[in-house]
């Protein structure tokens, strides 16, 4: 009678046997840093139980590990970060990125010694993986991630592209639900605050409230861009209010914009939503304290954040996830 050989344990079962996930497991076996005594006792006592055997090859990739993954953001203003959206993202994923026992860096990348240090880190490996983060419309930073060695993955889709690896809300649909809201309560002449059109989110929440009107029998106005602060939310509703005197309704594609639109329909002497109705997106904690309370459009920013690091410990792990599109919701409240 002939005896099967025994089936070597894999890594993976060391690593649910040690109650780890199996990057931290592979550093723990490798003597890489970063991870604690306990997780490492927890691994080394699994493999005893299993009898695992590390494979030498998997031994060479995992000593390369820096145990720590990138946030890139393009952007000049240090100050970024300190923006409720991306301080949201940046809490979502260093959870995850925490659950893996890998350290988060930040970088920004707009300025040209910005991109010169973020190519460097793409190509030095200076880190496990990168999630890459408001991308513009011909953005290099798209290229130098195509050409990277290490996994990177996006935080929603660049201008015109579909990486192999992002994750994304539901743009298009978010505003068209918010602007079919609007039609629905007998607004007819709605205008967009678009947001920098060189951006995907821009483009699409665009799309999305044109589509809603067209659908309705309606015709949608130029898009009015701003770049999702509230400085250029009031300039954009200025314009739109000298450009549309009959406007009753206002779209804007964050709540930053829709607050900077309610100061100039204040200053204008314009009743929210009697005369005119606003609506943003985000659901941020400034639609909650403005006057009055916005509608606005919530998207899962910290399940944002925490979902792009999840995906990039999992490529870094081996696996290949596919895209993952988050769903909105509307939030009604005073202004609409």
């Amino acid at each position: 009678m002939t005896v099967a050989p025994r089936r070597q344990p894999t890594l993976e079962e060391v690593a649910e046997r040690a109650g780890v996930s199996r990057s931290v497991a592979s550093r723990a076996l490798n003597n890489a840093p970063h991870v604690s005594p306990a997780k490492r006792e927890a691994v080394e006592r699994a493999v005893r139980q299993l009898g695992y055997v590390p494979n030498p090859t998997a031994r060479a990739l995992a000593t390369r590990q820096t145990g720590a993954a990138a946030l890139v953001v393009s952007g000049e203003d240090p100050s970024i970060f300190a923006d409720p959206f991306f301080a949201q993202v940046i809490v979502g994923a260093s959870t995850a990125l925490e659950d893996a026992d890998l350290h988060l860096m930040l970088c920004l990348a707009a300025s040209d010694r910005g991109r010169k240090r973020v190519e460097e880190l793409l190509r030095s490996k200076g880190a496990d993986g990168v999630m890459l983060m408001a991308l513009r419309e011909g953005d290099p930073l798209a290229g130098m991630a195509e050409e990277a060695e290490m996994p990177v993955v996006f935080g929603g889709r660049p201008v015109g592209a579909a990486p192999r690896w992002y994750v994304d809300v539901d743009n298009v649909g978010g505003a068209r639900e918010a602007t079919e809201y609007l039609i629905a309560r007998g607004r007819t002449r709605v205008a967009a605050i678009c947001g920098r059109l060189d951006t995907e989110a821009g483009r699409a929440r665009y799309r999305g409230y044109r589509d809603a009107l067209l659908g309705a029998g309606l015709e949608p106005l130029p898009p009015q861009e701003g770049d999702f602060t509230e400085p250029s939310g009031a300039a954009a509703t200025a314009v739109l209010l000298n450009q549309h005197p009959d406007l009753d309704a206002i779209v804007a594609a964050n709540d930053n914009m829709a607050a900077g639109a309610l100061r100039t329909l204040r200053a204008a002497g314009r009743a929210v939503p009697a005369d005119i109705a606003v609506v943003g997106f985000d659901d941020l904690t400034v639609a909650q304290v403005a006057d009055p309370p916005l509608t606005t459009v919530h998207q899962p920013i910290t399940a944002l954040g925490r979902e792009m690091a999840r995906m990039l410990v999992a490529v870094i792990n081996g696996y290949d996830p596919t895209p993952l599109i988050l769903p909105t919701r509307l939030v009604t409240r005073s202004s609409a």
